[in-house]
């Protein structure tokens, strides 16, 4: 599985401790973020992550900003991309299993060891293709195509 990161200026320490994480679970990482703490645009980021999904150059995608409010917005500008914003392993849990996201955005503020839970649910995760479920990601697909 490949993974992609991208991150603002705030997530670039967080960053290249998540990318180490996840090389030691033996995923493949995919840096689409800022290389440095000078201050940044996170759209770039974020659409970087958001096409690269789309593209299938990675599986699922990771954002991390300072609240992931903004990542999250403007990763799910890209047709095709669902991006939850994530605060706990519960809701990780939940945008795989209802909502088939691809991609999550995270706060930077979170201490790495959130963090690491939080992303081993997200990844380890399925969708259940409940009825339900589907019908309402084919809802949006259905609204996507549209637009």
């Amino acid at each position: 599985m490949t993974i992609g990161i991208g991150n603002d200026h705030r997530g670039y320490e967080l960053k290249n401790k998540l990318i180490e994480y996840l090389q030691e679970k033996n995923y493949n990482v995919k840096d689409l973020g800022s290389k440095t703490t000078e201050s940044t645009d996170y759209p770039i980021y974020a659409f970087k992550v958001g096409e690269a999904v789309i593209n299938k150059e990675i599986d699922l995608g990771i954002l991390i900003c300072r609240t992931g409010i903004g990542m999250s917005i403007a990763c799910n500008k890209v047709k095709g991309v669902r991006c939850g914003k994530v605060d706990s392993v519960e809701d990780a849990r939940l945008c795989k299993i209802d909502n088939n996201c691809n991609v999550m955005s995270v706060s930077y503020e979170k201490t790495f060891d959130e963090l690491k839970k939080i992303i081993d649910t997200f990844i380890e995760t399925e969708f259940t293709n409940e009825e339900r479920h589907l019908r309402r990601v084919n809802l949006i697909k259905e609204y996507e195509e549209k637009c």
